[in-house]
């Protein structure tokens, strides 16, 4: 039996769920704007954990039984989703723990722990932490929250959809950055069912987009994940995925795949022209366009997703330095 994909209900039903615990984020005009083609940024990097992540972990948390909520949370995670599980969890008394391997960075780690949580490390890569917050669920009767492949996370982030539509109800594209499919699933149901007219683009890096080589196969792919300024687009999206695969795969009018390079200077441009600070990945609208992937031919909007930025490596680019990403060298103009 086919389990179902959320709807404009269930999304709907998140809106008020989330209320208290994520914002309505504000939408600001890019300098990139023409007269004729407005771009549009809502800035999710002004959620209260730093990014969108925590529409989707506050809607799941919220449907969870009593007896649930007692047991406690547990996810895996390498950033923004972990510290959004534990924003909303000690918002709703919710005992919390994530999972970091031991390459995940002492300032994430502190990051989480600030918000309440306990964190838990195990082995080296994300499958390993995945392994231990399994045998939480298993040992402990705690509840994962998975960071994108679930209805009420897809739900949450979905509510991103009805707010731009509400505020700009003649929006002709839709930018959005693609990772696991979370976000571009969620957002894509709701904008979608609203407005079916409506142009849905995919955007993530040329090296290592999981959902985007998943697409092209017709099936769910692993693909090996390498250095890029839009970190928090890699990751696999799951072979056994059960909702964003599909989503994206029905929803998602074009996928765009942009080089580091483009993405360099998508985020100087995201800097420069509009004053923004936010990480690699919310830079790929940016970048589409400036690189010319995208065309701007009517009223446009894209999601400034997080605020999760090494600002090291965000100084040398926005101040046009050389920056090393394993074995590719980017240049500034």
């Amino acid at each position: 039996m086919t389990e179902r994909h959320p709807d404009l209900s269930d999304i709907f039903a998140a809106r008020q769920a989330i209320r208290g615990v994520a914002v309505e984020t504000p939408v600001i005009r890019s300098a990139l704007s023409t007269p004729q083609a407005p771009l549009w940024l809502k800035l999710e990097m002004l959620q209260p954990s730093g990014a969108f992540k925590l529409r989707g972990a506050a809607n799941a948390l919220a449907q969870l039984t009593e007896a649930e909520q007692q047991r406690g949370v547990v996810c895996c995670s390498t950033g923004n989703h972990g510290t959004a599980v534990a924003y909303a969890a000690a918002r709703m008394g919710i005992p919390a723990t994530v999972c970091l391997s031991e390459l995940v960075p002492d300032v994430k780690v502190r990051a989480i722990e600030a918000q309440g949580a306990t964190v838990h490390r195990e082995g080296r890569s994300q499958d390993d932490a995945q392994r231990a917050a399994d045998k939480m669920v298993e040992e402990d009767g705690r509840t994962d929250i998975p960071p994108f492949d679930h209805p009420d996370v897809i739900a949450g982030q979905g509510t991103i959809g009805l707010e731009l539509l509400q505020e700009l109800p003649n929006l002709e594209t839709l930018l959005i950055p693609l990772s696991g499919g979370g976000l571009a699933a969620g957002i894509a149901v709701a904008a979608k069912t609203i407005k079916p007219s409506i142009r849905l683009v995919g955007i993530s890096m040329d090296r290592g987009a999981a959902m985007a080589e998943s697409l092209k196969a017709g099936h769910p792919v692993e693909v090996t994940e390498v250095a890029s300024l839009a970190d928090s687009l890699g990751g696999g999206i799951g072979l056994k995925n059960r909702h964003t695969f599909a989503l994206c795969r029905d929803l998602l009018d074009e996928v765009v795949l942009l080089t580091e390079q483009e993405i360099y200077r998508g985020l100087a441009a995201l800097y420069r022209e509009d004053r923004v600070v936010a990480e690699g990945a919310c830079a790929v609208g940016h970048a589409a366009i400036i690189a010319g992937k995208v065309t701007l031919t009517g009223p446009t909007a894209t999601i400034i997703t997080g605020r999760n930025v090494d600002m090291d490596q965000f100084t040398r680019v926005v101040t046009g330095q050389p920056v090393k990403l394993g074995d590719v060298t980017l240049e500034g103009a």
